[in-house]
């Protein structure tokens, strides 16, 4: 599926009668409609998730730890599910649907077996009292706007730390996933969770704009495009609310002379193609030593090539359809561009005709700066390669973007790969591997990937009230 078209309309009473409409990408057909809320549902709603809050934080943390691992074990038994339903809505194939929503249930474990430890208050010496500390306290309601690249995996990470805080969480559903999130929430309910701590709510963009602006929320996080951030993060800021975005990367995949290059190819190839390259933390852009740029394309063009495009329940296929007919739009039109201005073709690629949203993956060199695939993220299938002198000239070209997310670099001489990787300016670097977003660590970027920090220690610390307590 996944184009989920959003047509507006007014009821008599002046409130929002918007429709989502989710699209199975791979063949284009209407899966399923969906209203979303009038204004007075939109309000209940949250009424509801603040009064939610004044229960929900007082529920004792051994409770709140074993609803995580009944939910976590109510994910795992409905892997095959839940992973069917992704694949309908936003294509991914079916194995990297059931990987991605596998990740859910580790996160659930984490959050509760570091629970006591993450929330334990810190003690700090200060002359003249007996005792400082600092506790992690709730907040309130918490506003989350998801993607749909990954609705399970996304709303967890937005749901984890908060819930387990005591906060309460309102989560605004992408569009074209809509029907991923509801069966989440439907098993949180399952789990024993109260109703209101964890609540669907598919709005309209007006109605995101006036949760933002209602005092009973607390804070927003979003995972989305930067423009999309840019707009919410104006709007939090208007209202003085703390706001976690986390939004694209062009993220570089350095090759150095000393890299071992078989194994540096295969993993930029399948870091690229994982998702049809719809990730925002996948390496977008390839910058290769030219001593070592002919073998390191010839590996990672081969594996573009090979691949098996079509229906992603298929188990054969390696690589399904982006997400909506206007994706691979965008993806034809930066594609387009950048060949009409120079840029060679190394495994050609674009549109394809037929039913649904297939982009056949592409690789292209001499990108310049009059491309627009030199500037903008490639959320698709399209392998960049730049060739560069050496090191230095790799800096350069890795942090002349405007985004900031992560970062890889490949080189058996480990002292010029920590350089390169100190040098980059980047929220997260990987050597001789690719970081991805283990639960354990902080995730988020720099620049315009965005602002603040999810998961690990600091997933629990960004919407937390960090009270300190003093005795004479």
């Amino acid at each position: 599926m996944a184009e989920l078209a959003m047509t507006a309309e007014r009821s008599a009473q002046g409130v929002s009668a918007l429709t989502y409409r989710t699209f199975n990408p791979a063949t284009g057909e209407l899966v399923r409609k969906f209203e979303t809320l009038t204004d007075a549902q939109a309000d209940g709603l949250l009424g509801r998730a603040h009064d939610g809050y004044l229960a929900w934080r007082s529920t004792p943390l051994s409770e709140r730890i074993a609803l995580f691992l009944k939910l976590a074990d109510l994910l795992d038994a409905n892997n095959d599910r839940l992973a069917r339903q992704v694949t309908l809505e936003m294509g991914k194939t079916l194995p990297q649907a059931k990987y991605e929503v596998a990740l859910p249930s580790e996160m659930l474990r984490y959050y509760a077996e570091h629970a006591e430890r993450l929330l334990a208050d810190s003690e700090i010496q200060v002359a003249g009292f007996s005792r400082v500390y600092t506790r992690r306290e709730s907040m309130g309601v918490v506003l989350g706007v998801s993607p749909w690249n990954g609705p399970m995996y996304q709303a967890i990470r937005v749901a984890a730390p908060n819930l387990m805080l005591g906060n309460t969480v309102i989560l605004k559903p992408a569009e074209i996933t809509i029907g991923s999130t509801l069966i989440l929430e439907e098993l949180i309910s399952e789990a024993g969770f109260p109703a209101a701590v964890f609540q669907t709510a598919p709005v309209s963009r007006e109605q995101v704009s006036r949760y933002i602006a209602d005092p009973r929320v607390r804070a927003v996080t979003l995972t989305g495009s930067d423009r999309a951030g840019s707009a919410v993060g104006e709007q939090a800021g208007r209202h003085i609310k703390p706001v976690i975005l986390e939004l694209g990367g062009s993220d570089p995949f350095i090759v150095l002379d000393s890299a071992d290059v078989a194994t540096a190819a295969g993993t930029a190839a399948m870091c690229r193609l994982a998702l049809g390259g719809q990730i925002c933390v996948s390496p977008k852009r390839v910058i290769v030593a030219d001593k070592v740029a002919d073998a390191f394309i010839g590996q990672y063009a081969e594996a573009f090539a090979n691949q098996k495009i079509g229906d992603p329940f298929d188990p054969e296929t390696t690589l399904g359809p982006v997400s909506s007919p206007d994706a691979a739009e965008l993806l034809q039109q930066q594609y387009q561009d950048a060949v009409e201005k120079g840029a060679t073709v190394l495994v050609a690629g674009g549109r394809m005709d037929g039913p649904g949203a297939f982009f056949k993956p592409a690789v292209l060199t001499d990108i310049t700066p009059a491309m627009r695939l030199y500037h903008e993220e490639a959320f698709g299938p399209i392998g960049l390669i730049y060739r560069v002198a050496d090191a230095d000239a790799a800096i350069t070209i890795a942090n002349d973007s405007k985004y900031g997310l992560g970062g890889t670099v490949y080189a058996q001489d480990l002292d010029e790969a920590k350089r390169v990787a100190v040098a980059l300016d980047t929220g997260m670097v990987g050597i001789n591997q690719y970081l991805g977003a283990p639960v354990e660590i902080p995730f988020g970027g720099t620049k315009a990937s965005g602002v603040g920090r999810e998961l690990g220690s600091s997933g629990m610390d960004a919407f937390a009230n960090i009270k300190t307590y003093s005795l004479a």
